[in-house]
């Protein structure tokens, strides 16, 4: 009897003719999750098994899997060989000794000589016997024992569907490039498009000394739990503090979030661009904030020159998006209260709905490509 981890998918299997190459982009990044620690991925039958790990690393490879794209579910199994006894000793394994309970069998081998429902009722038999204070309920039993005869002589044996990150394997969907802020949305947004199958990297505009160290670290912090999900992800890091202190000081300070945008989106597509992006994504979600209005967002958009932009959780209110930045486990970092560069030289009555010709007008004061070529020159990336 051995302890064996289950794993299923699902869009994949819609895929036809392409499904190898989405097969083998999901066994790249489940070998990546579990890096470092004893095993073995063998397919079978449309799942895979992972085998040969110590018992003590179960949970932990359960966590690492539970954030790898494309896995529909999970189950920890016992494989043990296609004889009853041998079924029935996993079984009493998986079993509780008291409440209600049902046995389902999936038989694709259909050489053994019972069938599903004879199997199923055989053990369900045996466990009555066994345990006194069990009993059948085949409608809403408190556990079911799982029973999968399968075609190499081997069976597998369950009581629990662990429910996986979903999504497709990320790296089959292209590339983006993340406008990350130390807020709740962005990740969210980023996560969004990772489970798409996107392999997503970061790029962070901070405002130092304006904003501290501890600002950016809580970006580092976000972006390792965005990493997480995808097997690894770079985060470029960019000064903009000259560009605000020159629109402070030469620009009508109610367009400074206008502007300040505009810079981040061409600074975001020249990284982008230069580093295989195919486009960029940001976290706004309409009318959340006077930036993100469809005018702010229209006079975001018209810098851009050749990446398209998605905004992933633009039909979403804040609610939801907190919610889903509690899933992904980056939540608590997220409201930590350190200031980001949107905060700083923060107008008392931003412009709302801003006018493309006033926000060119106030551009116009501004020397855009010095400005652009002194923030590129404070690039830094890290490897996450």
């Amino acid at each position: 009897m051995e302890k064996v981890i289950i794993i299923r998918y699902s869009e994949i299997h819609l895929k036809g003719k392409n499904r190898g190459y989405f097969e083998r982009v999901l066994i790249l990044n489940m070998e990546k999750a579990l890096k470092g620690i004893k095993h073995e991925i063998k397919r079978t039958s449309g799942r895979y098994l992972v085998e040969g790990f110590e018992e003590f690393q179960t949970e932990e490879i359960l966590s690492k899997l539970k954030k790898v794209f494309g896995i529909h579910s999970l189950s920890v199994a016992l494989k043990v060989n296609t004889a009853m006894n041998e079924i029935y000793s996993a079984a009493k394994d998986v079993s509780f000794d008291k409440g209600s309970f049902k046995v389902v069998t999936h038989r694709a081998d259909k050489s053994f000589n019972l069938n599903s429902m004879q199997i199923s009722a055989e053990i369900g038999g045996r466990l009555l016997s066994c345990y006194k204070n069990l009993k059948v309920d085949v409608h809403n039993p408190s556990f079911t024992v799982n029973i999968d005869v399968r075609e190499d002589g081997t069976t597998l044996v369950f009581n629990e569907f662990l429910k996986g990150a979903g999504g497709m394997p990320v790296g089959t969907s292209g590339k983006g490039l993340l406008l990350i802020s130390g807020g709740i949305d962005s990740p969210v947004a980023g996560h969004m498009i990772a489970k798409r199958g996107m392999q997503v990297d970061g790029i962070h505009f901070h405002s130092y000394p304006y904003t501290n160290m501890q600002a950016r670290d809580k970006v580092i912090e976000l972006a390792e739990v965005l990493s997480r999900y995808e097997g690894g992800m770079k985060l470029y890091i960019v000064s903009v503090t000259h560009i605000q202190e020159e629109i402070h000081k030469r620009c009508n300070g109610e367009y400074m979030v206008t502007l300040l945008r505009r810079f981040m989106m061409r600074i975001a597509e020249r990284v982008g661009k230069s580093n295989g992006a195919q486009c960029l994504i940001t976290g706004e979600s309409l009318g959340q904030v006077a930036s993100q209005t469809i005018e702010g967002m229209t006079s975001s958009n018209s810098v851009i020159n050749n990446l398209p932009v998605l905004r992933p959780l633009c039909g979403f209110d804040k609610d939801e998006i907190i919610e889903r930045s509690r899933d992904m486990g980056a939540f608590e970092i997220s409201i930590r209260p350190y200031e980001d560069c949107c905060t700083v030289f923060l107008p008392k009555h931003p412009v709302i709905k801003p006018a493309l010709s006033n926000v060119l007008e106030e551009e116009s004061k501004l020397d855009i490509e010095t400005l652009i070529d002194e923030a590129l020159n404070s690039l830094e990336v890290l490897s996450l």
